[in-house]
């Protein structure tokens, strides 16, 4: 069986070492969507409040940097874990939460530990439940707990794992907005670390049934948790403490995800859904927690 549980539950920690500057932040940021237009801002190129994404001498890191801060070493090591030997095109992103310990920096040097904590058997599938803990030299900076769907790779008589689900609020949303994906989105979001032909090689996306490459589950992730920072949080990256989201569908370059918005104290819940597709689902269970 290509995956051991046991072997990859109990293996010892991988240690890597990370670095990143301005150029990998700005790069990212572009990559999710910085300097486009929005409903908000028509104008980006110029608009302040956009340059804190895109400008080097103003620049605030968004958490969710933290997922491909180094080339996005900790999915990479997971797929390559003592007892894991997994196809991509089998692979798909399940779930994601970052837990910021303190704000990222622009630039900085760090080290990670990873480990595999659980496997877990949904039948027909595989759970890779992968956790990455990174501090520099002034102490811990995020956690990111990352769960790796894997299609035909169950069966094996593990656990289930947990499968609650987070209802959304009874009451309209008290904020709603849309963000177009351009075509391009995801070959310029691959440029900073996830080379997964999935999201760029038609022929690879035909083999994982998909009629065409589709966009990194975590560019969704990106776009979403920018779009709660400029509209809930007025641009204040550093207010966000943990975001945590479900990956429901798949997103394809050129469509238009709609973002519902719940207020709640601490938190804002949010809906992600494709609005190319009936309000197809894309981010489920999706909460950023701030202070």
């Amino acid at each position: 069986m290509p995956i051991d549980a046991a072997k990859a539950t109990s293996a010892e920690p991988r240690i890597t070492e990370l670095a990143w500057d301005h150029k990998d932040v700005q790069l990212y940021h572009l990559g999710i969507g910085a300097g486009a237009a929005t409903p908000e801002k028509p104008h980006p190129a110029t608009d302040p409040d956009e340059l804190r994404y895109t400008l080097e001498s103003a620049l605030h890191v968004l958490p969710s940097f933290a997922t491909v801060a180094g080339g996005g070493m900790a999915l990479a090591g997971g797929l390559s874990a003592p007892g894991i030997d997994v196809d991509l095109a089998a692979v798909l992103h399940g779930g994601q939460t970052v837990t910021v310990h303190r704000p990222l920096p622009v630039r900085g040097r760090a080290t990670q530990t990873s480990s595999v904590p659980a496997v877990y058997d949904k039948g027909k599938a595989a759970v890779i439940v992968l956790r990455s803990e990174t501090a520099d030299e002034d102490g811990p900076l995020w956690t990111c707990d990352t769960q790796i769907f894997v299609r035909s790779e169950g069966g094996f008589g593990g656990d289930r794992g947990p499968s609650a689900r987070l209802e959304l609020p009874e009451r309209a949303p008290d904020l709603h907005t849309e963000r177009r994906i351009r075509e391009d989105q995801a070959l310029l979001y691959r440029l900073s670390g996830d080379w997964n032909p999935l999201h760029a090689d038609p022929e690879f996306a035909a083999l994982a049934g998909f009629d065409r490459p589709i966009l990194h589950g975590l560019c969704t992730y990106g776009v979403t948790l920018k779009a709660v920072v400029d509209t809930v949080l007025g641009g204040e990256v550093s207010r966000v403490t943990s975001y945590a989201t479900r990956f429901a569908g798949v997103v394809f370059p050129g469509e238009t995800l709609r973002l519902r918005m719940w207020r709640e104290p601490g938190r804002v819940q949010v809906s992600v859904t494709a609005a190319d597709r009936d309000d197809a689902p894309v981010l489920a269970d999706t909460v950023v927690a701030h202070d």
